[in-house]
Formats: C-alpha cells, sequence, structure tokens
C-alpha cells in the first residue's frame, strides 16, 4: 500500500485526483505493475489507477489475464474498475479507504456481489485507510 500512496502523491502532483495502484505477483511478492489517476492528462476518462496499473500488468504478462496476481489501490474501486478486476481474473484486492459516493465493492453497487459478476477476487478493505483518505481530503480541500 505504502507504493500505492507513493502514486497517489505523484498523481496530486500532476493535479490528478490522488488514487494509487499496485499489481503484486501473489507467489513472488514481485511489484508487477504500478498505476496512478491520469484521466485528466491524458484526456481519458477511463485512465483511473487501478486501470493503468491492469493495462500495465497485461503488457509485461502479454495477457489480460491476471490470475494470480493482487490489486492493490488507495481507494475503493468504482464500478468501472471493479469490472476491469473482475475481467483480469485478479484473485485479491487490497484497498485502502472506502468510496461512499463513487465506490463499488463495499458501497454502492457492490459489483463482485453481483449474479452476473464471473469472477470475484477476495476483497481486503481498510488497509492505511486514514492515510488515503487524508490525502484525498487534503487534496480537495486545497482546490477549494
Amino acid at each position: 500500500m505504502r507504493i500505492a500512496l507513493e502514486a497517489a502523491q505523484a498523481a496530486a502532483a500532476r493535479g490528478e485526483t490522488p488514487v494509487g495502484a499496485v499489481v503484486i505477483d501473489e507467489a513472488t511478492g514481485e511489484v508487477v505493475a504500478v498505476g496512478s489517476n491520469g484521466p485528466i492528462g491524458a484526456h481519458d476518462p477511463t485512465a483511473h489507477a487501478e486501470i493503468v496499473a491492469l493495462r500495465e500488468a497485461g503488457r509485461k504478462r502479454g495477457n489480460y489475464r491476471l490470475t494470480g496476481l493482487t490489486l492493490v489501490v488507495t481507494l475503493e474501486p468504482c464500478a468501472m474498475c471493479a469490472g476491469a478486476i473482475s475481467h483480469a481474473r485478479i484473485g485479491r484486492l487490497v484497498f485502502g479507504a472506502e468510496d461512499a459516493k463513487g465506490g463499488a465493492v463495499v458501497n454502492g453497487v457492490r459489483f463482485f456481489d453481483q449474479p452476473t459478476c464471473h469472477s470475484r477476487p477476495s476483497v481486503t478493505g481498510g488497509v492505511l485507510a486514514q492515510e488515503s483518505s487524508a490525502m484525498l481530503k487534503g487534496f480537495f480541500k486545497a482546490r477549494r
């Protein structure tokens, strides 16, 4: 999660919402990919930290199926990212802060609980949640 927090800070430095993500090989502990939010700079509404990290992991693995990998992200994924996590067959999801408005894992649509979800990762939430939440709050407070 510390690596994801560093990626989130890099996003904030670019004026992006501070969310960071890391893909880790469950067997070796190797960091496979790191992503940070980038929709503004990339002019791409899908450039969420999770999507950026999943794309890099897919390129490195030469496969869109990312079995045996864990995704660590500073903020509860939205519905789009939850869908990508499911399609990628990520085995484990770890996230920091909950997102009461946009989250789709423990809030909102609870994507992985839906009967139409074909691949469900194990989920651990609340890891370094205070740090993740404080970074987001500080970022938006400074913008107001």
